[in-house]
């Protein structure tokens, strides 16, 4: 038992230490998933929302740091109660998101490592046990160092995270994972492998019967009663078939799309802001400057938005913008960069550069 103990502890701190660095590494990504979860649809907390980005930022931290803290051995008492109640509420996520089918991807490995909801729910169902045997022998669990060794290791933890999450929120993330990282060309990405299998639907009606709607599929519509009162049709994914890297991918104003056009210009720049509402004013005072000085240099520049027109002219009135916004699908703004805004230059569809707003002195024309 005492082997098996050890084993699990190296197990479970390692991967705690590398499912909270993958997180780390992109906060505001885990904070997108973190706002799905409280969303009226999932858990109905929308109160925590404007909290998600705080919340995701303690948590991923102290993920890192209790990995540490267990291979190390600190106070083993508050680390294995930390790790137990730690992964009981991550079972509870995937459970949820894997019975209910709210939320397709927990985040766990960010976009590191893509699960779903019951490959999520294994992993941690599994991390469950090896805690729980942890647990019930920590009289096993012994500091690797001498106590003043021991603290200082954590402390250290502790600040290297605080200062990486700083860095990566005020500039990038240090390693892509994303479709959109650089050297990616967006129209190959969004292209379907000739022969690749397609998904597989069917369809399903819905009706109010006694009150109560129930459905039913396309093979059982004999068995709806006459007096059965139609309420919607949907469509129920019954395989999946191949979905390419880069979809929901589209620059479009007026109605008109210019996704084509606009991939196959050599020197293109979007200022990517999924909401403009949400957006730094610091970082929107400088894109007027920047664009000009782009365009003096041959580039076409356009911004990338989800918000209505609006919200796009008051935003451009308050900050003097002169470019022109065209729409794309927030999620997929969100995908392409994390900070808002953000500076993405693509040659001919090859993402070739991107940048923070903070860094828009860097950017190299």
């Amino acid at each position: 038992m005492k082997l098996i103990t050890q084993i699990s502890r190296v197990l479970v701190g390692v991967l705690f230490i590398i499912s909270g660095l993958i997180k780390l590494n992109d906060p505001v990504g885990f904070s997108f998933k973190l706002e799905e979860y409280f969303g009226a649809n999932v858990l109905n907390l929308e109160f925590l929302i404007p909290l998600a980005l705080a919340i995701a930022v303690g948590v991923v931290i102290f993920e890192v740091v209790l990995g540490v803290m267990l291979l190390v051995g600190f106070k083993r008492n508050f680390t294995m109660w930390s790790l137990l109640l730690m992964i009981g509420f991550f079972t509870f996520l995937t459970f949820y998101s894997a019975y209910f089918n709210k939320v397709t991807d927990c985040g766990c490995f960010g976009d590191a490592l893509k699960l779903t909801p019951w490959e999520s729910f294994s992993k941690d169902v599994v991390l469950s046990l090896l805690i729980i045997i942890l647990f019930f022998n920590r009289q096993y669990i012994q500091p690797l160092f001498g106590k003043v060794a021991v603290n200082i290791t954590v402390i250290a933890a502790f600040a290297l995270c605080g200062l990486f999450g700083y860095y990566v929120l005020n500039h990038l993330p240090a390693i892509d994972f994303r479709a959109y990282k650089i050297g990616t060309n967006i129209p190959e990405g969004m292209a379907i492998p000739e022969g690749a299998p397609k998904s597989e639907y069917e369809m399903v009606f819905i009706y109010k019967i006694n009150g109560v709607e129930k459905e039913f599929t396309d093979k059982q519509l004999d068995k709806i009663p006459a007096d059965a009162e139609f309420i919607d049709r949907k469509d129920k994914v019954v395989k999946q078939g191949y979905v390419p890297p880069i979809h929901d991918f589209s620059i479009e104003k007026d109605g008109e799309d210019f996704t084509t056009a606009m991939l196959a210009e050599p020197k293109l720049i979007l200022l990517v802001s999924y909401d403009l509402n949400k957006a730094s004013d610091e970082g929107l005072n400088k894109l007027e400057t920047f664009a000009k000085q782009a365009q003096a240099k041959g580039y076409k520049v356009i911004g990338m938005t989800s918000s209505d027109e609006g919200t796009i002219a008051k935003k451009k009135a308050d900050h003097k913008l002169t470019l022109d916004y065209y729409f794309c699908d927030a999620t997929t703004l969100k995908t392409i960069e994390r900070a808002n805004p953000s500076i993405v230059i693509l040659n001919k569809g090859t993402i070739v550069q991107k940048a923070h707003w903070n860094d828009i002195d860097n950017v190299e024309l």
